[in-house]
């Protein structure tokens, strides 16, 4: 039985990995998340009220993760094969307003949570088989018409946030490389879901035409290119992770090799225009919006981002809900509880 560490299990993709895991494998995981931030109780105890069973094979701490790992921590933490390390602050509007906060978590935690892989890993007899650091599609800033980013293209952050999360895999990287441990990276299109945060575009969609408002589309400045993205839903990142950890070796510097790294994709492109008639299909309403530059209304943001997505099909993985299922289920699901639009 695997034992598995999964910072930032309390936000919108930790709650859906978490589930993941928990509905298919028999292993025991140990959530850290600060609770500070975006992540809830309520996407954890939500589950739990559901699967009363999954409490023995759960820990919950709560630990500012910009904190080093205390020798106590460490001890009440236990061994660990797995660590995935999710946590982030993740939106990119706030983190223009308070870059300095945002970069300094986000890189932080990061440091936090190496450190402490480090320990494992000078421990004797340490299980410590697999490091994955969740990363993001705009580390590389926006992408060409007709070009998706290929893993390990290189970084060009439009905004604090993306460059907040380019840092993180630098360091990653340097402690792979310096300290032989045993990380992955994997980079990750917009993500959608149940439980996401309102602040994010599909639940703000939903909201506004739920309601009759008239929605916002960001395009250049003409108008004749709308903004566009690879959605994937919550649960297909987390059979990605659940993926790699199972049936992928993960390259070591030791063996003279290059760093893991994997792009997780969604299923096609799709403009934001179109998801937005999407979502006004499923509620049968009628879609009204406005067009507007995006960068002058949102400095920083980029139009268009894209993957590559070759390299994880070839490994042989197929993500198990189609997008139309992803978004049909998240509509339908945050329609039916509206507390989480709050």
């Amino acid at each position: 039985m695997k034992q598995v560490l999964l910072t930032g299990g309390g936000g919108f993709i930790g709650g859906h990995t978490f589930a993941h895991i928990m509905h298919n494998t028999d292993w025991q995981l140990t959530i850290i998340d600060s609770f500070r931030h975006k992540g809830k109780t309520d996407r954890i105890t939500e589950m739990l009220e559901s699967h009363p069973d999954w409490r023995e094979r759960l820990t919950v701490i709560t630990h500012d993760l910009k904190a080093p790992f205390s020798p106590q921590l460490i001890e009440r933490i236990g061994p660990i094969n797995y660590i995935i390390n999710m946590a982030s602050e993740s939106h990119v509007d706030r983190s223009i307003t308070d870059p300095r906060d945002f970069i300094e978590n986000n890189v932080h935690l990061t440091l936090s949570v190496l450190e402490y892989a480090r320990v494992l890993a000078g421990q004797l007899r340490s299980p410590l088989e697999k490091f994955i650091q969740i990363s993001t599609d705009e580390v590389y800033g926006p992408a060409p018409d007709g070009h998706d980013h290929k893993e390990g293209e290189p970084h060009k952050p439009s905004n604090p946030y993306s460059a907040s999360k380019a840092a993180q895999e630098d360091i990653c990287y340097a402690y792979w490389r310096t300290y032989d441990l045993p990380i992955a990276i994997t980079n990750t299109m917009n993500i959608i879901g149940e439980m996401q945060d309102p602040e994010k575009f599909l639940p703000m969609l939903i909201k506004g035409i739920k309601i009759g408002k008239r929605v916002t589309i960001h395009a250049n400045a003409d108008g004749s290119k709308i903004g566009s993205r690879y959605y994937l839903h919550a649960r297909n990142q987390a059979d990605a992770l659940l993926f790699l950890l199972k049936g992928v070796d993960f390259p070591r510097y030791a063996d003279g090799n290059d760093i893991g790294r994997f792009n997780v994709v969604g299923e096609y492109e799709i403009n934001n225009l179109e998801l937005a008639q999407k979502v006004a299909d499923i509620l049968g309403k009628e879609l009204r919006y406005e067009l507007v530059d995006f960068h002058s209304s949102r400095p920083g943001h980029d139009l268009r981002y894209a993957l590559d997505g070759s390299k994880m099909a070839a490994l042989g993985w197929k993500a198990p809900l189609t997008f139309d299922e992803s978004l049909k289920n998240t509509v339908e699901w945050t329609i039916a509880h509206p507390e989480w639009l709050k």
